[in-house]
């Protein structure tokens, strides 16, 4: 799937013809950088590097730098590869946010906020113990059992419990483009993307 990356700036929100109020996410998208141009000859698959958001030279290692210089470019903060493009692209070429046309839905990936080490009711959406009589006691989110008794005699793989949440990649699907900006480089999309505000997205068409 052909795409670009790109990076969240926040929601609002749009009137439609109908009046009816659509909240949307901002994301500045592109312009993006060919940084390297795989081909079936050499890598065994068709598909396009891109580079995105530049990154100053102090904090790139040399193998970035030289990298870089071979696109004749500057080096990138998110390089991502995506294929299927219709047109013919070359090292160095940009990609702009015209790539997408209002009305057609995209996929959008980005990593998750993190929330940190969350207990069963908000991570699994447990409902707790619920009553408050029969001699329950400070017991109202706790996870209940985990187990049987002397068979099986352990935890079972994948068991539902407190832990870390957050901070994972997650796609969302099929997000209407409702605006295209290309002067300021701008992607409105309907409904919400995941991760925090700056945070780098991956969007595919």
């Amino acid at each position: 799937m052909s795409g670009l990356i790109g990076k969240k700036i926040g929601m609002t929100s749009i009137f439609d013809e109908n009046g009816k109020n659509i909240p949307c996410t901002v994301i500045e998208a592109g312009p993006c950088i060919v940084t390297q141009v795989r081909t079936e000859e050499v890598d065994g698959y068709s598909a396009l590097q891109l580079g995105f958001d530049d990154a100053t030279e102090k904090s790139a290692t040399k193998a970035d730098l030289g990298h870089a210089k071979k696109a004749g470019t500057s080096v990138k903060r998110k390089v991502a590869e995506f294929k299927g493009f219709d047109a013919e692209y070359k090292l160095g070429d940009a990609i702009t946010v015209e790539h997408f046309i209002e009305g057609e839905f995209v996929d959008i990936a980005g990593t998750s906020k993190g929330k940190g080490f969350q207990g069963v009711v908000k991570r699994h959406n447990f409902g707790g113990v619920g009553q408050a009589t029969h001699g329950q006691h400070n017991r109202l989110r706790a996870p209940g059992s985990i187990g049987a008794a002397s068979y099986p005699a352990r935890v079972f793989k994948g068991m539902k419990m407190a832990g870390r949440m957050g901070g994972e990649t997650v796609k969302v699907q099929n997000l209407r483009v409702y605006k295209v900006v290309p002067e300021k480089n701008l992607l409105v999309v309907k409904g919400c993307v995941p991760g925090h505000k700056n945070s780098y997205v991956i969007i595919q068409k």
